[in-house]
Order: structure tokens, then sequence, then C-alpha cells
């Protein structure tokens, strides 16, 4: 809900109101009580997000979200890289496998 000012015609009050954006602009001055009074027109207040659901990335430039498709793109090649070199030195080590030692007994 924004904050409205305003100012009376009148006698020359000023004030701000916490309002509903739907409600309709106060008419009466609290002060003089003549219907004189005129809603500001004002800057505002800057947007705040709060609370979970509002995160920093989703509002990033279209540069920035390239960027980090391009970075993201880079680190899976390497991680795919990686898989393949140890599924490689997995099935090496699987086709040579160590030959059994033969077990004789001690002559007595």
């Amino acid at each position: 809900m924004p904050t409205y000012d305003y100012i009376c015609e009148s006698c020359g009050c000023e004030f701000e109101r916490f309002q509903s954006i739907t409600s309709n602009p106060l008419r009466t001055c609290p002060k003089c009580k003549k219907r004189k009074l005129k809603r500001l027109i004002g800057a505002g207040a800057g947007v705040i997000f709060k609370g979970s659901g509002f995160y920093q990335t989703d509002y990033r430039s279209e540069s920035y979200k390239k960027a980090q498709e391009s970075e993201k793109k880079a680190a899976d090649k390497d991680t795919g890289k990686k898989e393949a070199e140890t599924k490689t030195a997995e099935t090496k080590s699987k086709d040579s496998k160590p030959t059994p030692k033969k077990h004789t007994q001690p002559k007595r």
C-alpha cells in the first residue's frame, strides 16, 4: 500500500496518508474540515522486495545471463571430459586383471 501526500488548498495543511491503491482520495481536511483537500503527485518510494521468493538473480541483465550460460557450458564440457577419462581408466583397470599367485605348500 502506498503513502499519499495531501495538501489543503484552504489552510495549507500538509500530511501523508497510508492508503490502499483502490481507496478513494481524501476530500475533507482534518484540520479545517473544508472540502479543499488535494492529493499531490509525488516521486513515491522505490519498490522494496522483501521475503522469500525474490532473488537477486531474477533481474540480471541479458549480457550477464549469457556470460553465465557460456561459463556453465564450459564447465559441463570439462566435467564431461573428466568423466570420460575416469571411465576409460576404469575400463583399462578391468581389462588388465592381476594374475593370481600360486600358493605352494612349504616343504617339510
